[in-house]
């Protein structure tokens, strides 16, 4: 009997989704729940699980297809052997093998091979993370380098609306926090405090005028051109800067992404706000809703919570954090949900509209397999924040006019070496495929600039961390032990929680622990993922160690100074065969 594969709800607003890869073939043998297709979203990349143990049957949509929630992927012959003659299961590349590096793509090296006429040998258009280090790292190889910006100040999204001010606030927010709830712990009484929000704000602001001129100056320093205006391609190594030609042998696309809209949902950055009205509040909300449990909306959440709000938190899906390791999340809402926040799971925003000097909303519970969605209810805040994710800025730049291939969802499409259909044209960031992180478009940016010097340039995307900065943090790298479950993967564990750690104690930090997962036989370093203080920090030790294939052995015999936070990852690693000492 064949048993529909079909595509599983992903998430708030979520509609399609792509399919990634197969991972079973027709008339592979496939068990009950194993993994048997990888999809990706915006906000998260997921497996899709057999319904029924079988045979493999037909493959009904493509890889790289667009698939709508619902949509049959293929079959399953429910109980039915491999038919004789069919091809073998192929065999799961090892997850704990980092990435090989490619091959150097042929390329003209700095300025020697530069074609006559051209202004300059690179042209990169955007200055966030991705775009300013690429036109760095491709100028200290000596190419004469151009960067586009439309902005008034460098530094892209990440250091103007994004990363950098957010930042800004979460730590000004902490502080706040502290001072009012857990500074009495250490002796230090404070009989009367109030919040400064405007110099909290103007606090933000200084850091982000720091950082923008620091990009400016090395621009300086490395002899790039800042060509100020909205950058179109019009054709290849053309690119038009508010309506003026320049061109250039290679033109880097690194225009990064924009908060993602919810369909009927119309923001105004007062009332109805992404994150960049949410890192602009003038005053502290008594109420505010946030539609997303993912990494913006939980951080900006946080701040306002911290701050006074009564913060509400609405997500689709029936967990936090999409694609975070599952007991991770788990533990962190349990953490967020002792600091106040409130959450809905498995909800969804069907309207929001102002409302005198708030927002009416309208939720519904999610109809499910098992569940029939409940009635609606509305609702009043003082703001809501739409925090669904976020997408390509690849529109109007000309890319479609010039015939650059996108997927569906709007992203560039890009080989190993970051190259576009169209000759001489490249992208990388958030603009391609991949986790939408500022060191991830670094690492293109440098990979990308040092394979057009005829170099190796290379990024291992199995050893990219992923970290929300609340308090306390939440850190991850590798594989989760939901991935390695749905792969069969045969895997250890080991755990260690901040309230055995001497230096967690003295802080006062004690939520949270380190978790690290290890191949069963071999031992390797397969993922770590960290919930406590500092995790940030912390997982640049496992970063490296997976970096370079080590084992979570080789983790436990290094010397962790004591008494440091560290030591919690050591123990972990010690207790991965069963042998942690302080617990």
């Amino acid at each position: 009997m064949a048993v529909e594969i079909k595509v599983p709800a992903l998430g708030e607003s979520v509609t399609t989704a792509i399919v990634a890869r197969w991972l079973k073939q027709p008339g592979e043998r496939v068990a009950a729940d194993e993994a048997v297709a990888e999809l990706e979203t915006d906000k998260v990349s997921v497996t899709v699980p057999a319904p029924a143990a079988g045979a493999m049957g037909a493959h009904l949509a493509a890889e790289g297809a667009e698939v709508g929630i619902g949509a049959v992927l293929g079959t399953i012959e429910a109980g039915a052997a491999a038919p004789a003659g069919a091809a073998p299961a192929k065999a799961a590349a090892p997850v704990s093998q980092p990435t090989p590096a490619p091959a150097p793509a042929p390329a003209p090296k700095a300025q020697a091979d530069t074609p006559a006429g051209m202004e300059y040998d690179v042209l990169v258009i955007g200055s966030g993370p991705g775009g300013y280090v690429c036109a760095i790292r491709a100028a200290q190889l000596g190419f004469r380098v151009a960067c586009v910006e439309k902005r008034e100040t460098l530094g892209g999204t990440c250091l103007n609306i994004g990363c950098i001010p957010s930042k800004a606030l979460l730590q000004s927010s902490e502080e706040y926090h502290a001072a009012g709830h857990d500074f009495a712990r250490h002796g230090i009484v404070i009989e009367k405090m109030s919040l400064d929000l405007a110099r909290m704000q103007a606090n933000k602001d200084e850091v982000v005028s720091a950082n923008t001129k620091g990009v400016e100056f090395l621009f300086k320093k490395n002899n790039i051109t800042w060509l100020k205006g909205f950058g179109k391609v019009t054709a290849p190594h053309t690119v038009e800067v508010d309506g003026k030609p320049v061109t250039a042998t290679h033109i880097v696309i690194a225009a990064g992404s924009d908060s993602a809209p919810l369909p009927g949902i119309e923001t105004d950055e007062k009332r109805i706000v992404t994150s960049t009205g949410a890192l602009a509040l003038d005053e502290v909300p008594k109420s505010m809703l946030v539609i997303g449990a993912g990494v913006i909306g939980l951080e900006l959440g946080s701040v306002w919570s911290r701050l006074g709000a009564k913060v509400t938190v609405v997500e689709f899906l029936d967990r936090i954090v999409p694609g975070v390791d599952s007991e991770i999340a788990t533990a962190f809402q349990r953490v967020l949900t002792k600091q106040g926040l409130k959450f809905k799971l498995g909800h969804k925003v069907t309207k929001a509209q102002t409302k005198g000097k708030g927002v009416a909303v309208t939720i519904e519970k999610v109809a499910g397999e098992k569940a029939k969605g409940g009635e609606p209810e509305t609702l009043e805040f003082d703001v809501v924040l739409v925090a669904i994710g976020r997408t390509a800025a690849s529109k109007g730049m000309g890319l479609e006019e010039v015939g650059v291939a996108l997927d569906p969802r709007g992203r560039v499409i890009v080989d190993e070496h970051f190259a576009t259909n169209i000759p001489g044209l490249y992208a990388i960031g958030d603009v391609i495929t991949g986790p939408m992180l500022a060191h991830k478009a670094e690492e293109e940016g440098v990979a990308l600039a040092e394979l057009l010097a005829g170099q190796a340039g290379h990024v291992n995307y199995g050893a990219i961390p992923g970290i929300i900065y609340t308090w306390p943090e939440v850190a991850t790298v590798g594989r989760t032990e939901d991935e390695l479950k749905a792969e069969g993967v045969d895997y250890s564990v080991g755990k260690f929680p901040f309230t055995a750690n001497g230096r967690a104690r003295a802080m006062g930090c004690t939520e949270g622990f380190v978790k690290i997962l290890a191949d069963k036989k071999t031992d390797r370093l397969l993922g770590a993922h960290i919930l406590g203080p500092d995790a940030g920090a912390l997982i640049a030790e496992l970063v490296t160690a997976l970096e370079f294939g080590a084992s979570a052995e080789d983790v436990a015999r290094v010397c962790h100074a004591h008494p440091t936070l560290s030591e919690a990852v050591k123990e972990a690693a010690l207790a991965v065969e069963g042998r942690a000492i302080h617990i």
